[in-house]
C-alpha cells in the first residue's frame, strides 16, 4: 500500500511539473489556436469536460463517423485502459482491467452502458452499430453514486444526436474492398411546428467478412444490420421539454470468427477456417433489439425535475461451431464436431426521477430515485459428434435458465462550494435488488454421459451502499486538480449455462470495488493536458474461467484483485489547420487472493492438477495477472486541414493505436494464449467543398493488416482428434471509399 501511495503522489507531482513547463509555450500559441469545448453530462448536469473531476474520455459523434467506428470494440482503440474481449457475439468491455467474463451469460456487466439515459446491462442490448451520435462518454472507475446500477468498474454513456430547430439532413455511403460490402447511413431533422422538432436516422450494413471459410468458399462473418432511430423533442414552454426516442435494430450474421491453430506453439493467425454447418444449423448470430425512452424536464423555479422512462427488449440466437481443422493437418480434415447454440430473450422497464438544484450557489445538490425490473430467458443447446480411438460419442443436451430481477435505489449528490476555487462533492446511493432464477435441462438425443443433467433454483436479496467523496480545487482559471474516494458494486446472481449446476453452485455473490484517484485537468490555449492516477481494488470479483480438462466453465467469486495505474491525454491545437491528440495509460493489475482458482498453464501438475477437484480447491493464484489486460495502451491521432482552393478542402486524419502484450486465454498459456503487443494504423483522407456540403473520402482501418485474437481457448482430446487452440480473430484490414452529402 505504501508503494502505491507513493506512485499516486509521484504521478500527480510529475503531471503538475509537466503542465507548468508547457504553460509558457501554450500561452504564446493561444492567440493562434482554436478550441471546441466539449459539453458532457457525466454528473447529471451539462458541464465542460475540463470541469469534471472524473477520469473520463469523450469520443464525439463526428469523430466516430470519421473513423468508421461501428461498435465498442472499434471505439476502445481510441480510449486508453478500455478493452473489449472478442468472443462469439458476447463481447465484454473492460475498464482498468475489470469486466464481467462472457462465459456466464447471466452476469450483469461491471462496465454499465447507458443509451440516452437508459441502463443497458447486457451486451446484446447494444449489438447495433454506432450511428448518428452526439458523443460517447467513457467514465473510468466506480460510478456507483450517480450512475448507480452495476458500475463497479466504470460506465459508458451513449448520447444520440438531438433534433434540430432548423431543417437539415445527410446521406453517406461507403464500399469496403476488403470486406466486399457497403454501408449506408443518413438522417433528416427539423421542426414540425414552433414547439416540436423531430429527427429520423438510419443505417444499413452489408458486408462479407474477413475470414475465408474453405468448407463453403465464402467469407465469414457475413454481416447484415439495419438500424433506425426516431427522436422527437417537444418544447411547449420555457419551463418544460420532453424528448421521446425509439430505436430498433436488426442483425443477421452468418459464419463465425474462430480460427484453429496449434496448442503447442505460438499462434500463426490466418484469415482462413474450415467449418461446415453444425447439427444445429448455420453458424452465426441473429437478433433484434428495441430501446425506447422518454425524458422530461420541468422547471420548478430555479430547480429542475427530470424523469427518464425506459424500455429495452431483445431477442437473439447464436449458433457456434468450432473450427476442427488445423492448417494442413496430418491425415486431412477431421470429422469430429463440437457445437452449441444460445437462444435468449430479455425485456426491461426502468424509471428514474431526480431533482437538481440551481448552480452557482454555496450548496448544490441532486437527489433522485431509480427502479427497474427485467425478465431474462436463456436456452443452451450443446452437442458433440465424436468418433476417435478414445471416444465414440453422439448427443445433444438442452438446458434452460429463467431469471426475474427487480431493483430499487435512492441516491444523492451534494456540492459545497467552500470558496470560489474549492469544492467538496459527496455522493451516496442505496440499492436493493431481488433476483430469482431456475435452471433445468433435458437430453434431446444420445447417451451424453459427458454432461450431467441437473436442476437448480434460488432466490436472493441484496442491499448495497455506494458512497463517494471528492475534493476539487481550481489552481487558476486554466488548471483544476481533484482527489476522490469512491465505492461501487455489482449485484450477485445465478449461473446460467454451466452443465452440472446444482443448488450448491448456482449462486455467486455481489462484487464490490473501491477507488482512490487523483487527477489534474489543465487547458492553456493550444494545449490541454489531463492526467489521473488511481488505485482500484475489487473484492469478491465475479469470474467464469474455462477448464480445458473437463471442457466446462468454473463460475463464482475470486477473493480480491487490485489495479494501480496512470491515465493521460494531451491535446495540441496550435492552429485551426492542425491538431494532435495523444493518450497513454499504464496499469499493474493482479489477483491479491484467489483460492479455488482453475489451474494456470504455467503451474505444474504437482502444484495444481486440473483433473483433481481437491487440487483445484487448494489452488491459489494470488499474484498472477488478470487475463485480457495490457499493461500499456494508448493512441496518437493527428489531424490536418488544408484549403486547396477557395472551393476545395483536404482533411487528413491518421491514428496509431497500440496495446502491450496480454494473456487472451483463461489459463494464461504462454504458448498459445498470449497476444503479443501490437500497433494498428487507421487513416482517413477526405476531399470536400469549403462548406462541407459534400465529401469524398478514403477510409482505412488496420492498414497493415495486423491480425490479433481477442480471446482463445483450448479444445482438448478426445473432443477433437488433436488438441488445438481456437482463436477469436478480431477484424482485419478495411479499405473503403466513402461519399456523402449534407443538405
Amino acid at each position: 500500500m505504501k508503494a502505491r501511495n507513493q506512485f499516486l503522489l509521484s504521478g500527480v507531482a510529475a503531471t503538475a511539473m509537466l503542465v507548468g513547463a508547457t504553460s509558457a509555450y501554450a500561452q504564446a500559441a493561444a492567440s493562434d489556436s482554436y478550441s471546441n469545448e466539449i459539453i458532457v453530462t457525466a454528473q447529471k448536469r451539462e458541464q465542460s469536460l475540463q470541469d469534471v473531476p472524473i477520469s473520463m474520455e469523450v469520443v464525439t459523434g463526428d469523430k466516430i463517423a470519421e473513423l468508421g467506428v461501428n461498435d465498442f470494440a472499434d471505439m476502445a482503440a481510441y480510449v486508453p485502459n478500455v478493452a473489449v474481449q472478442t468472443t462469439a457475439g458476447n463481447d465484454v468491455i473492460y475498464i482498468r482491467g475489470f469486466g464481467s467474463p462472457p462465459a456466464n451469460f447471466s452476469f450483469d456487466q461491471a462496465v454499465s452502458l447507458y443509451i440516452d439515459g437508459v441502463y443497458a446491462g447486457r451486451s446484446r442490448q447494444t449489438q447495433a452499430p454506432f450511428f448518428d451520435l452526439g458523443r460517447v462518454e467513457v467514465l473510468r472507475g466506480p460510478q456507483g453514486a450517480l450512475f448507480g446500477k452495476n458500475t463497479a468498474a466504470g460506465a459508458i454513456s451513449v448520447v444520440s444526436a438531438a433534433p434540430t430547430r432548423d431543417f437539415q439532413g445527410s446521406l453517406t455511403g461507403s464500399y469496403d474492398f476488403e470486406y466486399d460490402g457497403f454501408q449506408i447511413s443518413g438522417h433528416v431533422s427539423g421542426p414540425i411546428s414552433d414547439t416540436l422538432s423531430v429527427r429520423l436516422a438510419g443505417r444499413i450494413v452489408d458486408n462479407n467478412g474477413y475470414i475465408l471459410n474453405r468448407a463453403t468458399g465464402q467469407k465469414n462473418p457475413q454481416t447484415k444490420q439495419q438500424l433506425v432511430r426516431f427522436t422527437a423533442l417537444w418544447e411547449p414552454s420555457a419551463n418544460f421539454d420532453f424528448t421521446a426516442r425509439v430505436e430498433y435494430g436488426n442483425q443477421d450474421i452468418k459464419g463465425g470468427v474462430t480460427v484453429s491453430d496449434s496448442a503447442t506453439m505460438a499462434p500463426r493467425l490466418r484469415q482462413s477456417r474450415f467449418l461446415e454447418d453444425s447439427a444445429l444449423g448455420q453458424e452465426g448470430i441473429r437478433g433484434e433489439t428495441l430501446i425506447a425512452s422518454g425524458t422530461a424536464n420541468l422547471k420548478l423555479g430555479d430547480y429542475t425535475l427530470t424523469s427518464i422512462t425506459g424500455y429495452s427488449w431483445y431477442d437473439s440466437a447464436m449458433i457456434n461451431g468450432f473450427d476442427q481443422t488445423l492448417p494442413n493437418p496430418p491425415g486431412g480434415v477431421t470429422n469430429n464436431s463440437v457445437y452449441n447454440s444460445y437462444p435468449e430473450n430479455f425485456d426491461q422497464f426502468s424509471q428514474e426521477i431526480r431533482l437538481a438544484s440551481p448552480t452557482g450557489q454555496t450548496f448544490e445538490f441532486i437527489v433522485g430515485a431509480y427502479y427497474d425490473r427485467s425478465d431474462y430467458h436463456l436456452d443452451q443447446f450443446g452437442g458433440f459428434n465424436i468418433n476417435n480411438s478414445a471416444l465414440n460419442y453422439f448427443g445433444l443436451l438442452h438446458t434452460f435458465f429463467d431469471q426475474k430481477t427487480e431493483s430499487f435505489s435512492v441516491f444523492g449528490q451534494s456540492t459545497l462550494n467552500a470558496t470560489d476555487r474549492l469544492r467538496f462533492i459527496g455522493s451516496l446511493r442505496y440499492t436493493h435488488t431481488k433476483k430469482e432464477a431456475t435452471f433445468d435441462g433435458e437430453r434431446i438425443y444420445g447417451p451424453f454421459n459427458l454432461r450431467p443433467l441437473t436442476q437448480a433454483q434460488g432466490k436472493r436479496k441484496e442491499n448495497n451502499v455506494d458512497p463517494s467523496i471528492t475534493a476539487q480545487y481550481d489552481i487558476n482559471d486554466d488548471v483544476m486538480v481533484y482527489a476522490t474516494y469512491g465505492r461501487g458494486s455489482k449485484s450477485g446472481g445465478f449461473v446460467s449455462n454451466t452443465y452440472g449446476t446444482t443448488d450448491a453452485t448456482f449462486q455467486y455473490e455481489p462484487e464490490k470495488s473501491r477507488n482512490i484517484e487523483a487527477g489534474i485537468r489543465a487547458s492553456f490555449g493550444a494545449i490541454t493536458a489531463n492526467v489521473s492516477v488511481y488505485d482500484t481494488k475489487f473484492s469478491n470479483l465475479q469470474v467464469s474461467v474455462y477448464n480445458p480438462t473437463t471442457s466446462t466453465y468454473q463460475t463464482g467469486n475470486a477473493a480480491s484483485a487490485a489495479s494501480t495505474g496512470i491515465e493521460s491525454t494531451f491535446v495540441l491545437k496550435p492552429s485551426r489547420n492542425f491538431d494532435v491528440t495523444a493518450s497513454l495509460a499504464y496499469q499493474d493489475i493482479r489477483y491479491l487472493d484467489y483460492p479455488g482458482a482453475a489451474c494456470l498453464a504455467t503451474q505444474p501438475v504437482s502444484e495444481c492438477n486440473p483433473a483433481s477437484p481437491a487440487s483445484i480447491a487448494a489452488n491459489n493464484i494470488a499474484g498472477a495477472p488478470l487475463p485480457y489486460v495490457s499493461d500499456w495502451s494508448g493512441s496518437v491521432q493527428a489531424h490536418s486541414w488544408v484549403p486547396i482552393s477557395s472551393a476545395l478542402e483536404l482533411d487528413v486524419t491518421g491514428v496509431v493505436s497500440f496495446r502491450s502484450g496480454y494473456f487472451n486465454s483463461d489459463n494464461q498459456s504462454p504458448v498459445f494464449g498470449f497476444q503479443k503487443g501490437y500497433a494498428k494504423v487507421d487513416l482517413r483522407v477526405q476531399l470536400s467543398d469549403a462548406d462541407k456540403r459534400w465529401h469524398l473520402a478514403f477510409v482505412g482501418r488496420n492498414l497493415t493488416n495486423k491480425l490479433t485474437a481477442g480471446s482463445v481457448f483450448q479444445l482438448p482430446f478426445p473432443i477433437t482428434n488433436t488438441t488445438r487452440s481456437i482463436h477469436y480473430l478480431e477484424p482485419a484490414r478495411s479499405l473503403a471509399i466513402e461519399a456523402g452529402v449534407k443538405f
